[in-house]
């Protein structure tokens, strides 16, 4: 196979050219880019940063993002998974993270993201001693509660974001539906390369219709051609009481990993991750966490909707991923492309993930279809999905609880089906299927 054909868009190694890679890779970056910078944007506003300092953090997150999804393609030692996986900063530790912050400092939790990661890191590394326990049927439940629980998500984007003054505005509603109309169709419609880029072509046009509609603020104001992110913006202070939380919410980002992980062996390679995987995957996480908490940003994670992205359009070619990895590095260093790509209206990118995050959940019927419609597998989804993802709908009902509980449980279904699944499947008698 020439090493520079289109074919090897489809195959994990290999070279595409870089006319048919960059807009694949910009795909990547496009789907996630809000949402790698939103949970720095809304830490830096409750706690009080400075408007300088927060426009810092922004571009640490894009380049602490590249570092990682480079590093999951091209692993160093066994610190990997030579995996297609997206790396961002996650939601999961934003509510613990906003309230050791404010009482504490941002020192504190730095130094709490530090030595949680490398206890994250560790844990990856040693995953041949634990994978064991993670057997296909909860791993298919994790994949579909995360499908589940990024469809809110999808439908506050296109609506305007959740808390936007003109959430579920009429100019919301028509840029989000052109947005996935487009995409729809280019998935259903067109043909080769084209059908593959139905995302970045949903994207293109419902930008271009919210620019002529007044919805595209750009302003490159005081904005500097190049900027080297800032190295320990604060500084580390190391506090018990602020790291274990924060060592619990890791655990969780774990599960939603293997989750991760698992979902896209299973579409793109038709099999469960192996342990080395498992492994590169989830050390990748705690440590490259660790360094993001040297730059002043949040924990990382690797990114469902990117996961999504894959399993539409099959593109699995580790230097095709690359090229986005690195736009985001270049994001980071040159402020003027975070302008213009922070711009994108949340209306877009809710046009465009709807379908993005529905394939996660196809993926995850399709893993449970594979494991079997047992009577056993029945009562550890049923109890498992319906606990996890309903119990979540009602938040306030953990409100009896301490706040570490509240914290990783009221709002993260994924942690609770996790939980009950791995319960369920270690007390059920395999003889009851």
């Amino acid at each position: 196979m020439n090493r520079t054909s289109t074919e090897n868009l489809y195959q994990l190694d290999g070279r595409a050219k870089l006319t048919k890679a960059v807009p694949y890779g910009l795909q990547h970056v496009l789907a996630m880019f809000v949402s790698n910078v939103t949970p720095i944007i809304i830490l830096a506003n409750i706690v009080g940063l400075e408007s300088g300092l927060s426009a810092s953090l922004v571009q640490n997150a894009m380049i602490i993002a590249g570092i990682g999804t480079m590093i999951q393609l091209y692993p160093v030692w066994r610190i990997g998974s030579r995996l297609p996986v997206v790396m961002g900063i996650s939601f999961t530790f934003l509510s613990l993270s906003i309230g050791i912050a404010t009482s504490q400092g941002m020192g504190t939790l730095m130094g709490a993201v530090i030595v949680g990661g490398i206890v994250e890191g560790l844990l990856g590394l040693f995953a041949y001693k634990w994978k064991k326990v993670i057997s296909p049927i909860i791993a298919a439940a994790v994949v579909t509660s995360i499908g589940f629980s990024l469809l809110p998500i999808g439908a506050n984007s296109f609506a305007g974001g959740e808390g936007a003054a003109d959430f579920g505005s009429a100019k919301n509603w028509i840029v989000g539906t052109v947005t996935l109309l487009t995409c729809f169709g280019f998935f259903a419609f067109a043909k080769g390369f084209l059908k593959s880029l139905s995302v970045l072509m949903g994207l293109i046009v419902g930008y271009v219709l919210a620019a002529c509609i007044g919805m595209v603020n750009l302003s490159f104001t005081n904005v500097s051609v190049i900027d080297i992110p800032d190295f320990l913006p604060f500084k580390p202070e190391f506090k018990l009481g602020a790291i274990l939380p924060i060592i619990c919410i890791y655990l969780v980002s774990a599960t939603e990993t293997i989750g991760d992980t698992s979902a896209l062996t299973s579409f793109a390679f038709k099999r469960e991750p192996t342990t080395k995987e498992l492994q590169g995957s989830i050390s990748c996480d705690g440590f490259i966490s660790s360094l993001s908490g040297l730059f002043g940003c949040t924990p990382i994670t690797s990114f469902s909707q990117n996961i999504g992205l894959l399993a539409m359009n099959h593109v699995v070619n580790r230097f095709t991923i690359a090229t986005g990895a690195a736009i985001m590095i270049i994001a980071g260093l040159f402020p003027a492309i975070g302008v213009a790509l922070t711009s994108i209206p949340q209306c877009v990118l809710g046009g465009c993930t709807i379908m993005m995050f529905g394939s996660i959940l196809y993926t995850g019927f399709d893993m449970i279809a594979r494991c079997g419609f047992t009577k056993r597998n029945l009562c550890i989804l049923s109890l498992s999905l319906g606990i996890g993802i309903g119990f979540t709908q009602a938040p306030e009902m953990f409100n009896i609880f301490p706040d570490l509980i509240r914290s990783v449980f009221a709002d993260n279904c994924v942690a609770i089906v996790f939980l009950l699944a791995l319960i369920l499947d270690s007390c059920l008698p395999e003889d009851s299927k």
